[in-house]
């Protein structure tokens, strides 16, 4: 399979922040991969800007660097990496102050293309960035500003965050970039739930039992220690990527395939989400892995807070208020340091009403997991006879469709997030972005579950480096006589 590589129209995309680690590790580099590929075109410029003093030679070179060190594996003709370097500027710049502007807005001049924004920085300089935008000419109706995330740490700071961007950019023009949503198989929720008739008439409380999200990772909170200690997995993960993952296997069809109408229906799943009840909710934090504290110590030690309470494991039980999904479960699963790395969405189907067979065959039940990463694919658990005699014995077996598999080697080259979102920001194309009055209502949903445990003075339940979670979590699911899919990588 030969996956189509359409060509975008010539832009000029400004990075703010273009010397940080997100540039160098994802955006350049995917931007390389697009150039490579034919889509970026050749006339295309990508202007880094930062505080950092260099000449646009010295970028390039760091450039250069950068794509060496984080672009392993991947193969490239020979010419192509000195003919992407030759789209590269840089401009010194300070966006709280003036030096640098002048220089940018000469840059920007005269061009007759699609000009991007991309706000590679802290949050605390957003405003800032658009203001002096807007000061200096660069805010116009062809202008499109990239955000990365956090939008906020909780409903106050986001709406004054969305209320200062509006100041200067129509909300067209903003593009919240969630690189979750631009993965390969994020994208294909929508493709199995409204490209299959198969599913859409069992996709409601009448059929589903109950609904799993999990993301875990095996990793520790690393260098991220300081962010992560003020933040926590309720705000890093549940709040954007998991809320992004139920709004999409949760929402009604769209009237059509475009942004606003996607984005309609995933905000229409936020506002329908009930509060989530105290004993519904496991906060964990991982231990140090048994005689390995140096090079994987405990949560505390990792970020340098002996009295941290802050979580690195997040499960709770919710519903959805409406006909489609009233009474159906949905279990949110996240945590740093666990089994094994995976993120999967299971729909569990509920048992036949009525069994035919004796009790020896026991009872069964289908199970849709849809593998996000890694060996990213579709598993159909179905219930068929066991082969041989001895009477009607029933188990489950998969229908497995492995992208790698099924695809061929070009479909299971998936482009990376970045690169896919970047490229339908030159687009104009909003439909993977979340709108402000998305991110506002995840807030809503989410601050007082932070507001309830931080009122109670909770403490975060201990638990193994390399395990499932506390264990207080398989207690959650217990009660309802339920229980989590295995970790698996």
């Amino acid at each position: 399979m030969v996956s189509r590589v359409i060509p975008v129209d010539p832009f000029d995309l400004v990075i703010f922040g273009g010397t940080g680690d997100l540039a160098r590790r994802k955006i350049l580099p995917g931007l390389f991969r697009r150039f490579c590929s034919g889509q970026m075109p050749e006339n295309a410029r990508i202007v880094g800007a930062a505080r950092t003093d260099m000449d646009g030679a010295g970028y390039r070179e760091m450039v250069a660097e950068a794509i060496a060190e984080f672009n392993t594996g991947f193969d490239h003709e020979k010419g192509q990496l000195d003919a992407f370097l030759t789209c590269l500027e840089y401009v010194a710049i300070d966006a709280k102050g003036t030096d640098g502007w002048a220089e940018l807005q000469a840059l920007m001049a005269g061009t007759d293309r699609v000009e991007a924004y991309y706000f590679s920085v802290s949050p605390a300089l957003f405003g800032d960035l658009a203001e002096r935008l807007q000061q200096w000419g660069m805010a116009d109706a062809r202008s499109r500003i990239v955000v990365e995330k956090p939008f906020g740490r909780d409903l106050a700071t986001a709406r004054t965050l969305n209320a200062t961007l509006a100041k200067y950019f129509d909300e067209s023009q903003i593009y919240r970039i969630d690189h979750y949503l631009g993965k390969e198989t994020v994208q294909n929720l929508m493709a199995v739930r409204f490209g299959n008739m198969l599913f859409e008439p069992l996709w409601n409380s009448q059929y589903v039992d109950h609904i799993q999200i999990t993301v875990a990772e095996t990793v520790g909170v690393g260098g991220r220690g300081e962010y992560y200690d003020k933040s926590g997995a309720m705000r890093d993960m549940v709040q954007n990527h998991l809320m992004q993952l139920l709004c999409l296997i949760a929402m009604e069809p769209p009237a059509r395939f475009d942004p606003d109408a996607v984005r309609d229906e995933k905000l229409k799943v936020i506002r329908a989400l009930d509060p989530v009840m105290p004993h519904h909710i496991v906060r964990g934090q991982y231990q140090a892995e048994p005689c390995n504290e140096t090079e994987h110590p405990g949560y505390r030690t990792a970020v340098d807070d002996p009295r941290s309470r802050t979580e690195s494991f997040v499960a709770l039980k919710t519903h959805i208020s409406n006909w489609r999904w009233a009474g159906t479960p949905f279990y949110l699963r996240t945590g740093k340091r666990m089994a094994a790395r995976s993120s999967e969405i299971t729909v569990v189907f509920k048992e036949t009403p009525h069994s035919i067979f004796t009790e020896d065959a026991g009872r069964h039940r289908n199970v849709l997991s849809i593998r996000l990463q890694p060996n990213e694919g579709i598993t159909l658990g179905v219930t068929i006879k066991e082969p041989g005699p001895g009477g009607m014995r029933l188990i489950d077996v998969p229908l497995d469709m492995t992208f790698a598999e099924a695809l061929g080697p070009d479909g299971s080259e998936h482009v990376d997030a970045y690169e896919r979102l970047i490229m339908d920001v030159i687009r104009g194309n909003q439909t993977l972005f979340m709108r402000g009055d998305e991110v506002e209502a995840a807030w809503a949903w989410t601050d007082p579950i932070i507001q309830g445990w931080e009122a109670r003075n909770d403490v975060p339940k201990p638990y193994d480096s390399g395990s499932d979670g506390p264990t207080d979590s398989n207690e959650l699911m217990r009660r309802d006589n339920r229980k989590w899919r295995e970790l698996s990588a």
